[in-house]
């Protein structure tokens, strides 16, 4: 499958330009193009994408920028080509720091809402080697564990502590897991403040805050959670379940700190 990253931005010294930057994962393919902010749409989008590609378009491309989504979306329709909101597009982002700054704008973390809480949560680990052999077959109805986030494949260890995030839903339970497949999660990170926070990470910009605390034991905890974090690569987990029996899971997710 011929994947792309793809960018189309207002460059931040030239107001009146655009820039359309496409490349691969590896990079070992790049394109790039400008033009003025009058040309700036989805059919010169379009026009730049056949030319880059040539003979073979490619299957997909993948956005990290929610401003360029639409006029990308709207080039990909119009081409056969399925274009994919994500955060993943590392290649891309190295690329682009190399020329300037890269910052996106987010927006303050809100408040989970309250009809999706379950009835408690808790830091927790799992030791590399037993991530996919625990979760891999079981019938779990929402299970996101892409091959490129196994431990395994990043090169874990396999006795390495892999931290998470454990949400017993009770009978929220499948609630939550349906609304968090919505919006896609991307990565937990502790806050302080007063109160410390538990924040979600999902989508491209969004953030939520999962949960608040003042109790300095659970302080420690997250901090050990972070810790935990930078040995593991970024790699952590989310897992509901209804409670803590540990016989039925409702939603698993392997997230990767950015």
């Amino acid at each position: 499958m011929k994947i792309w990253q793809a960018d189309f931005y207002r460059r931040p010294q030239a107001d009146a330009f655009w820039q359309l930057l496409i490349c691969d994962a590896t990079r070992s393919f790049e394109y790039q193009a400008s033009c003025l902010q009058s040309e700036a749409n989805s059919t010169w989008v379009g026009e730049q994408i056949q030319l880059a590609s040539g003979e073979h378009l490619p299957d997909v491309i993948q956005v990290f920028r929610p401003q360029s989504l639409s006029l990308i979306e709207a080039a990909g329709r119009n081409l056969g080509i399925n274009v994919e909101a994500t955060r993943r597009t590392l290649a891309l982002k190295q690329w682009l720091q190399e020329e300037y700054p890269l910052a996106l704008d987010k927006p303050p973390p809100t408040p989970l809402p309250e009809n999706l809480w379950g009835e408690k949560w808790r830091f927790a680990t799992l030791i590399a080697a037993d991530i996919e052999e625990a979760f891999s077959d079981r019938p779990i109805p929402i299970l996101h564990m892409p091959e490129y986030l196994k431990p395994i494949n990043l090169g874990l260890p396999s006795t390495l502590p892999v931290p998470g995030v454990i949400i017993y839903g009770g009978r929220q339970s499948m609630r939550l897991v349906r609304w968090l497949q919505q919006v896609r999660p991307v990565s937990f990170s502790y806050m302080t403040g007063a109160p410390d926070g538990l924040i979600l990470e999902a989508g491209l910009v969004d953030r939520f805050i999962v949960a608040t605390f003042t109790d300095p034991e659970v302080a420690a905890s997250a901090q050990m959670f972070e810790q935990r974090k930078q040995q593991s690569k970024g790699l952590h987990f989310l897992l509901v379940q209804p409670d803590d029996s540990g016989m039925t899971y409702t939603g698993f997710w392997l997230l990767q700190t950015e």
